[in-house]
């Protein structure tokens, strides 16, 4: 490699996407956030996608092993962590095998050649070593003997060992993608003093080999130019990158203080929703109350003890622990108790891939319950819009007295995304039914004439005593009735209940256009994909293709088939077999659904959403 010391010419380009990838302990998932954050910090529009392996601990370099964290920056609208790659780092020849088919031809992977050994070449699969057998011709590729230079670079810090001067390599690579893409090291160094600020030694070894990396690929040749990405025009406000599981924590904080109510979080941990309880268990000050149970339905029933006690109270899980849930969620609706279950959906079935998204709970989350037992269901489509749903699923719950489930998944409670940071003050009014003394007549069924939410009577208020259970219950006094009218009114009031809840949520309004030849349908997590083709195409003149997202599942909003009724066709696209048009079909039957699904474990791909778009217009 020829060094050089010549001022080199800056690049300036709208937008990049990277992608970090290495063994589980290569540190890339760390990497990949303070990337993230050091360009959301500059005022870069950022989407990020944590890809990594189920096993705590996979084999070193093996194929399933690899860990990888994908990041999209730009001074443009950023929806997606995108599809193919400008830059990849691997760390480690796995890394490089699963991960070369993403990177676009003619661009640049930057690879650590210490670890392409013998041994590790063999356990990635690899017959010869593609840095010497032309394999990769098609890509500019930069060859750095990273953990060689870490430990040249820490040679004189005491007190470390060869375990912690090797993990630090990670810090050399990140060092050279902020040279090569302009981003201050500020930011992370800041980050090593409060993380480690107990050990010096470590913040020591981090900041040079961070340091190292910068300044290395200041004088390689084969970086011709250092690339600028201004920052994105965005709405004014202050900003900070967050995680999906991060904002659904603070969306449940947010409602608390806004409904005047204690939360209590009763949870046992699952992948990926335990962070949603490691979140919460941080904000003790703010009257949190927190159980991590021995297993989901101790979870859950602590949840509705807490409701019944008087709390906004939730349940946080991913598809198994929903089926374990169920039976509980059945008597938190049949006493009309407030109460959230917040579903990370994951890979199915059964243990499934649990580090991978799909979104295959909703018939679970509709349906999956003995008995006539509707409930109302909605979804986040965004890590930072998973604040608003989270907020909006308290706010549901508490003003219409039965369980709401939050529908969120893996890709986007892992992923970040820059979230504008709002004020409790500015929040909707979230009114509650709580009975505060005993009045005249009053019994424990009584109903709110529009909502038909019971009062909320809370244990030890002197003449509000009355019982609850699983037992069918008396339509006024609460008590058990085996009446058969009685049961027959109190299913159907239940179930009008949840209907009415359409009066309260807004309605549906398509995007690019409110008619034309195609209406692409989505729900959830697919909601970045989605817009970013449609956009995409709208851009190119298919200005007849309409995009209307779903965020209200059960019930639907009351304009639903107002909407659909304006295009020739109707596209659902799904992260499983079809699941959501199942829903649509059911409420919606009169109009033909076409269909589009993926069951990978990945999100949509950008083109094969624009590829099949175009042919059906």
């Amino acid at each position: 490699m020829i060094a050089t010391t010549e001022k080199k010419k800056q690049k300036v380009i709208d937008a990049v996407i990277i992608r970090f990838v290495g063994d589980s302990g290569d540190g890339m998932q760390l990497t990949g956030t303070q990337f993230s954050d050091t360009s959301a910090m500059f005022g870069n529009d950022v989407a990020t996608f944590p890809n990594y392996p189920a096993e705590i601990r996979a084999p070193q370099g093996s194929l399933y092993g690899v860990s990888g964290f994908q990041v999209h920056i730009g001074s443009v609208e950023i929806n997606t962590p995108g599809d193919d790659v400008d830059l990849l780092v691997a760390m480690n020849p796995a890394g490089l095998k699963t991960n070369l088919h993403a990177l676009k031809p003619g661009h640049t992977v930057i690879v650590d050649t210490d670890s392409f050994t013998k041994k590790n070449l063999e356990k990635a699969l690899y017959d010869s070593n593609p840095l010497e057998d032309g394999s990769l011709e098609n890509y500019r590729v930069i060859e750095v003997a990273m953990t060689s230079l870490t430990k040249e670079a820490l040679k004189e810090v005491e007190g470390l060992d060869n375990k912690t001067i090797t993990r630090s390599k990670n810090m050399f690579a990140l060092g050279m993608v902020y040279w090569m893409y302009g981003r201050s090291r500020e930011y992370t160094t800041e980050f090593f003093n409060k993380k480690f600020k107990k050990k010096p030694e470590v913040i020591e070894a981090n900041t040079k080999v961070l340091n190292a990396g910068f300044y290395f690929a200041e004088t390689l040749e084969l970086i011709p130019n250092a690339y600028t990405i201004a920052p994105a025009k965005m709405a004014p406000g202050t900003y900070r990158i967050i995680m999906g599981n991060q904002a659904t924590a603070w969306g449940f904080l947010a409602a608390a203080e806004k409904s005047g109510l204690e939360l209590f979080l009763g949870s046992y941990p699952i992948t990926p929703a335990s962070n949603i309880l490691h979140e919460l268990v941080k904000h003790k000050h703010f009257g949190v109350k927190t159980l991590q149970a021995e297993d989901e339905i101790a979870g859950i029933s602590s949840a509705i003890g807490a409701s019944f006690a008087g709390d906004l109270a939730i349940t946080t899980t991913s598809g198994p622990g929903l089926a374990l849930k169920a039976e509980a969620l059945g008597l938190a609706m049949m006493i009309e108790l407030p109460l959230v279950i917040v579903d990370v959906q994951r890979g199915g079935p059964s243990t499934g891939l649990p580090t991978k998204t799909e979104q295959s709970d909703l018939l679970q989350a509709m349906y999956g319950r003995n008995g006539e037992s509707p409930i109302i269901v909605i979804a986040a489509s965004t890590p930072s819009n998973c604040f608003e749903y989270a907020y909006e699923a308290a706010k549901l719950t508490i003003e219409h007295m039965t369980p709401v489930l939050l529908l969120t998944d893996g890709y986007i409670a892992n992923g970040s995304a820059p979230w504008k940071i709002k004020s409790v003050a500015s929040m909707p009014e979230i009114k509650n039914n709580i009975i505060k003394e005993a009045e005249e007549d009053w019994h424990p069924y009584n109903r709110d004439k529009d909502t038909l939410a019971r009062n909320w009577a809370i244990p030890g208020v002197p003449g509000l005593e009355h019982r609850v259970g699983g037992l069918e219950k008396d339509r006024v006094s609460g008590n058990v009735s085996y009446v058969p009218e009685n049961h027959e009114y109190m299913t159907k009031i239940r179930a009008e209940k949840v209907k009415r809840v359409q009066n309260y949520i807004p309605e549906i309004v398509p995007e690019f256009t409110e008619e034309g030849d195609l209406l692409v349908v989505g729900w959830g997590g697919t909601y970045g994909s989605l817009h970013s083709a449609v956009k995409e195409l709208n851009e190119e003149g298919y200005n007849n293709i309409g995009f209307a997202h779903f965020n209200y599942i059960n019930p639907l909003p009351k304009n639903t088939s107002e909407v659909f009724s304006k295009y020739k066709k109707i596209i659902v696209c799904e992260l499983n077999s079809g699941q959501f048009v199942k829903v649509l079909k059911i409420n919606c039957s009169e109009f033909n659904f076409l269909q589009f699904n993926k069951i990978q474990g990945l999100p949509f791909a950008n083109n094969e959403l624009v590829e099949k778009f175009k042919s059906l217009v």
